[in-house]
């Protein structure tokens, strides 16, 4: 993560701080395919290790009988769909491995194989987008997520989506912040009502991101550390360069079962603020686990402890706050039980 050197802060900040050790690291992005992120479970820096990725290859089918070119307005076929999910999914694979591409050539090549219109191929696009933050993934840039798509796009999904797999493998891209101003904070979404398409509720349940990203043990260790940059940022931009000196990563160095996983502070009343971090490469819907100690931590500490939940992990993370009681702001479903005798 980059964070430009701050010229504010008279006093010696701590040399070990997350935050001056980001605003030290060179100006310059790595690309993914030269570079990923590893983080040491106890060390506690985030390094770049040499490691180059191959993107899975993928391949368009060529025009056939079912691909004939068709009328503006009619249901896209079978074959279509497979031929734009593929298209979809080759562009993807680029972009993960920082492999240039070109959306617009990509967009002819399916003209020609199906006759249909740009801005057709590209809903299509934005539908795939749709599908995949349901599923808790990243999606293309440029290609903002669209609803309201074929069953058969869920099913043609449902049917690649396993070709993702390398996906976990993948390096995490490096959030990068500078002095500028940039809205890291925003608002949570709204509460949403259940899938309304029941094949895409059954994708959802079958792919389940939420234990997706609790297994990425990486993602998790690459979200807290985030929040600990911006923490401390936060504190040293607002002249309590003491305050940042003693935020802690209270799960990196003590372990798992405080509750929270980094303690921090409120700039106005310095008060303690113990935050439990949530990270998912998905969208701000995408669902996330909560344990019973985290849920009863927060209603023993109250106002001072807050869940962060970091979504769109990537070069341009955000993240929204929720605050006690959760089951104000959150639906908590229950999905496994002690048994005992």
């Amino acid at each position: 993560m980059r964070i430009d050197t701050p010229t504010i802060c008279k006093s010696r900040p701590n040399p070990d701080s997350h935050f001056l050790r980001y605003a030290l690291q060179s100006n310059s992005r790595r690309r993914l395919d030269d570079a990923a992120r590893t983080v040491s479970p106890r060390g506690g820096s985030a390094k770049l290790s040499s490691w180059r990725f191959e993107a899975p290859p993928f391949k368009v089918a060529a025009m056939t009988d079912s691909m004939s070119p068709t009328l503006a307005g009619s249901e896209w076929t079978t074959a279509e769909i497979s031929a734009v999910v593929s298209d979809y999914l080759a562009m993807f694979a680029k972009e993960v491995a920082g492999t240039a591409y070109n959306k617009r050539e990509h967009n002819r090549a399916l003209q020609a194989i199906t006759g249909r219109s740009p801005g057709s191929i590209e809903f299509k696009h934005q539908n795939i987008s749709a599908v995949l933050a349901e599923l808790g993934l990243p999606w293309l840039r440029g290609y903002k997520p669209r609803s309201n798509f074929q069953d058969a796009l869920i099913a043609e999904a449902d049917r690649q989506i396993k070709r993702l797999d390398w996906l976990d493998e993948a390096p995490l891209p490096l959030p990068v912040l500078s002095n500028a101003e940039r809205r890291i904070f925003v608002e949570p979404p709204t509460r949403s009502p259940a899938l309304e398409q029941p094949a895409l509720g059954r994708l959802v349940q079958k792919f389940d991101p939420a234990e997706r990203d609790r297994r990425n043990r990486e993602l998790g260790k690459a979200g807290e550390e985030f929040v600990v940059g911006v923490e401390e940022r936060a504190l040293l931009m607002g002249g309590r360069p003491d305050l940042m000196r003693k935020v802690r990563w209270v799960s990196r160095d003590d372990g798992d079962g405080a509750g929270f996983d980094i303690r921090s502070f409120d700039l106005e009343t310095g008060r303690e603020r113990l935050i439990e971090v949530k990270t998912t490469r998905g969208s701000a819907r995408t669902p996330f686990y909560v344990t019973r100690n985290e849920e009863t931590t927060s209603r023993e500490l109250g106002d001072a402890w807050r869940l962060y939940r970091v979504f769109e992990f990537g070069p341009a993370p955000k993240i929204f706050t929720v605050v006690p009681p959760l089951d104000q702001q959150v639906r908590l479903t229950p999905t496994t039980w002690l048994a005992s005798i």
